[in-house]
């Protein structure tokens, strides 16, 4: 039942945070992105600071201003400014279907920055999930948009933060974290607002709800996502994250109109399906690590037990 509820959750998850971005991309074509994530970061910074507050937790502890904290703030705030602007500017359904490539980021950059072992079979899955990210990309072809770079900037972002996070203090909670995260929003929207010569502007009451309702899913997609973690088994609930994806689509086509090509869908598919092979591989290893450390245990008690 828990695994059951975790899947849920995870789907839950998925589609709040494809109603993030569906509100992001909506309001990108009528406000500047820089002033769309000083708003998220406004809001949704202060909803994880009322949370932080309320457990009694520091907001300003050393612990959390410090090395690995500080660049995973940092990561956030540049896989932010990057994924924000590719929404304004590429479908949500190319968005989404490279953005799938991240646990194959994550993998290659804990085997090359973190000293995990990754065996041929797991080199070979990642290097055809990048043939699926050239296939939707399509660099040097006619339907090459450079925008897609940014949705590229951001996977390789948002996989340091990721990998970051395994070296932040354990002592900093989640609260803290996220605080930091939607924090850094603030930052990187102005940065952005200079950046791009763009100037803030007034917004009216259906920009403001639309604006309120990205906070909303934001937050209670990564409540789910959270929640989801601790009440189910990582090998149940992980495949599920890929849902996702068939959300954007569906927004994509019923809210903005896209249709993806066969080359979009197909390259997503050979994402999917290598991380979806990079995972069971991962967790086969762990259950044979597993096995293998607890025979020498069981060989002792069998040893000393009466005949």
């Amino acid at each position: 039942m828990n695994n059951l509820n975790g899947i849920l959750l995870v789907i839950a998850a998925m589609a709040a945070f494809t109603l993030e971005d569906m509100f992001i991309k909506h309001l990108s074509g009528e406000i500047p992105v820089g002033q769309i994530l000083i708003m998220l970061g406004l809001g949704s910074g202060a909803v994880f600071a009322a949370v932080a507050l309320y457990r009694g937790d520091n907001l300003l502890a050393p612990a959390a201003w410090r090395g690995a904290a500080i660049l995973r703030t940092l990561s956030e705030a540049v896989g932010a400014m990057a994924f924000a602007t590719a929404l304004s500017l590429v479908d949500i359904s190319t968005v989404a279907a490279v953005f799938q490539a991240l646990p194959l980021v994550i993998t290659m950059g804990a085997a090359l920055f973190l000293g995990e072992q990754v065996g041929w079979r797991r080199w070979s899955a990642i290097c055809v999930g990048f043939a699926g990210v050239l296939m939707i990309v399509r660099p040097g072809l006619a339907g090459f948009d450079p925008s897609v770079v940014l949705v590229l900037l951001s996977v390789l972002a948002i996989a340091a933060r990721d990998l970051l996070t395994r070296l932040v203090d354990s002592t900093v909670s989640s609260a803290v974290v996220s605080f930091q995260a939607f924090a850094s929003l603030i930052v990187a929207g102005g940065l952005l607002l200079v950046m791009t010569g763009a100037e803030a502007t007034a917004v009216d009451g259906r920009q403001i709800v639309m604006m309120l309702g990205g906070i909303v899913f934001g937050v209670a997609g990564y409540y789910a996502i959270v929640t989801a973690t601790r009440i189910g088994d990582a090998s149940a609930i992980t495949p599920f994250r890929y849902s996702r994806l068939l959300f954007s689509i569906l927004v994509g086509v019923l809210v903005f109109g896209e249709r993806p090509d066969a080359m979009t869908l197909g390259g997503a598919a050979l994402i999917i399906a290598s991380g979806l092979y990079t995972f069971l591989r991962e967790r086969r290893l762990v259950r044979e690590q597993v096995r293998q450390e607890s025979r020498p245990v069981e060989e002792a008690a069998a040893a000393v037990s009466p005949s």
